[in-house]
């Protein structure tokens, strides 16, 4: 059974840094995607990062490449969303999700199947 593990979510202050982790478990496959979404109250689930298992590609929607990097480590089954210079329009729950193959349309929540509880992310101004 496969069970994502989503951790590092806390309270901040705007220009701030938190790094999430995403810890990945009974996933037996070689090939995947595993990626960063996030959604707060009202609003639908946003796509905000994926990276590939089979490397190097990364993915990142518009409102954070410049401030977040994604990374994933193989060996240790474990996702990773560094995010800096954080702003109060971050704020959200942040979800990780896994799926199979490439990251075919990285931003839609339909091309994962798997998904973790989600960890919450607070900026405050």
């Amino acid at each position: 059974q496969v069970q994502l593990v989503e951790s590092g979510g806390g309270s901040v202050q705007a220009g701030g840094s938190l790094r999430l982790s995403c810890a990945a478990s009974g996933y037996g496959y070689s090939r995947y995607c595993m990626g960063w979404f996030r959604q707060s109250p009202g609003k639908e689930r946003e796509g905000v990062a994926a990276a590939y298992s089979g490397g190097p590609a990364t993915f990142y929607a518009d409102s954070v490449k410049t401030r977040f990097t994604i990374s994933l480590d193989n060996a240790k089954n474990t996702l990773y969303l560094q995010m800096n210079v954080l702003k109060p329009e971050d704020t959200a729950m942040y979800y990780c999700a896994a799926s199979t193959g490439y990251c075919s349309n990285f931003n839609s929540p339909r091309s994962y199947t798997y998904w973790g509880q989600g960890t919450q992310v607070t900026v405050s101004s």
